[in-house]
């Protein structure tokens, strides 16, 4: 990855365009557990050895290090973040 990308930072981001996803949900319902970026980034990751790299688990993974803002629009957290 190092050798394709530069780094695994810019492998990882590369799949939302180097930029952070901003969603706008109102209801906790409406978060999907899995995205087409999500999907992709599995099948990556899979495709290159790694393992327990399901979408569901890369999703999270998505929403833990800021590559996805998924704060409801009424959390103080979602403006703060934009």
């Amino acid at each position: 990855m190092q050798r394709e990308f530069g780094s695994f930072d810019a492998y990882i981001w590369s799949f939302v365009g180097g930029r952070p996803i901003r969603n706008a949900w109102r209801t906790p319902k409406r978060i999907p557990v899995r995205t087409a970026e999500s999907d992709a980034m599995s099948r990556d990751l899979l495709q290159r050895g790694f393992k327990f790299v399901g979408p569901t688990i890369c999703y999270a993974f998505m929403q833990a290090v800021g590559m996805v803002n998924d704060h409801l629009v009424t959390c103080f957290r979602y403006s703060e973040i934009a």
